[in-house]
């Protein structure tokens, strides 16, 4: 009897624990349902997102309020030195003139200049002297190579050995003209600061008497009424190719014995002349770097009357003026 009682007491609680377990799912459904509507899942996300732009922020404060490293603040001055002013001087020289050069800092030269061909010097082995040289062999074998030569018979009917000279060039350059008639001034090894400072020495000096001290500086002509001047005494060299265009920027280069322009190479545009109007000039001149191992180093002294051809921005120079007399050059590009 008892053990009939204890089976039914059985069933009746398994009957009434179904609709309790009906009951709880139904209510952890509805609690979800709430919990859907609230857009909890959203909101969290939205928090997430808000306090990692506050820990953004947070990180860059510290940064900018810490000391900089060294090595940060190399770079920071390479950026102020080198990169904005290279940015800087070409802006300058496409949007305001072609007519004035603007330097490059050398260091910014060496790190961007490209690898050069070895070509331009493999199988040179001296720089030729020519005379009545036909402009079309002149082209096809010097104008556009990179091979260095000089021509000795380019100056015979210019007047410009018998008028250059210091004084000249300290009257062409008088007055306003002293410091707007040139566009770059270098002064080497001297302690000129303008051409001005040049002009200013004394006769003793600028005739380099027994004892005075030497002086080499070169400067570039911007002036349109020097130029017309300058050019009365000289024409475009006739070994040019008759395509080939003389720059209107004339480059002047004068000293006394013993100085002369270090090892370097040139940041212009184009290949260009320079012509030998008095004194002797030694001219060392260095294969591109990458190029050390196949050329070899060339050396050519040019006389009176003489115009060297060389295309500066790819091989380094290095000049001496070797004669007792004052030096004075003259040259331009071409293209």
């Amino acid at each position: 009897m008892s053990h009939n009682n204890d089976n039914d007491a059985d069933a009746a609680a398994t009957d009434t624990s179904k609709p309790s377990m009906d009951l709880a799912k139904e209510e952890f459904r509805t609690i979800l349902e709430n919990i859907d509507e609230l857009n909890l899942s959203e909101r969290i996300w939205q928090l997430h997102r808000t306090r990692m732009r506050l820990r953004r922020k947070r990180r860059l404060r510290r940064l900018f309020e810490r000391p900089l490293t060294s090595l940060e603040k190399i770079f920071l001055f390479v950026i102020a030195t080198c990169i904005i002013p290279l940015i800087c001087a070409v802006v300058v020289k496409r949007t305001v003139t072609d007519k004035c050069l603007i330097t490059t800092p050398s260091v910014m030269q060496k790190v961007f200049r490209p690898p050069e061909s070895c070509s331009i010097c493999r199988d040179v082995q001296q720089v030729d002297k020519l005379a009545a040289v036909d402009p079309a062999i002149f082209e096809q074998r010097y104008a556009y190579s990179g091979e260095p030569v000089v021509i000795t018979d380019a100056m015979m009917n210019w007047t410009a050995p018998e008028v250059f000279s210091f004084a000249f060039f300290k009257k062409l350059y008088h007055g306003e003209k002293m410091s707007s008639g040139h566009c770059q001034f270098f002064p080497y090894k001297t302690e000129f600061q303008s051409l001005q400072d040049v002009f200013e020495i004394s006769d003793d000096r600028a005739s380099m008497e027994k004892g005075a001290k030497p002086w080499y500086v070169g400067w570039s002509n911007c002036d349109d009424e020097i130029g017309a001047i300058l050019r009365e005494h000289y024409q475009k060299p006739y070994f040019l190719p008759a395509t080939a265009e003389t720059k209107k920027t004339d480059w002047i280069f004068m000293g006394s014995r013993g100085y002369g322009a270090p090892m370097h190479v040139d940041n212009v545009d184009h290949p260009s002349w320079q012509a030998q109007i008095k004194g002797e000039k030694l001219w060392i001149l260095e294969p591109p770097r990458e190029c050390h191992y196949v050329c070899k180093q060339l050396t050519v002294t040019v006389h009176p009357g003489e115009i060297i051809v060389l295309d500066t921005n790819r091989w380094y120079h290095q000049t001496k003026i070797v004669s007792e007399d004052i030096s004075i050059t003259i040259g331009a590009e071409y293209d």
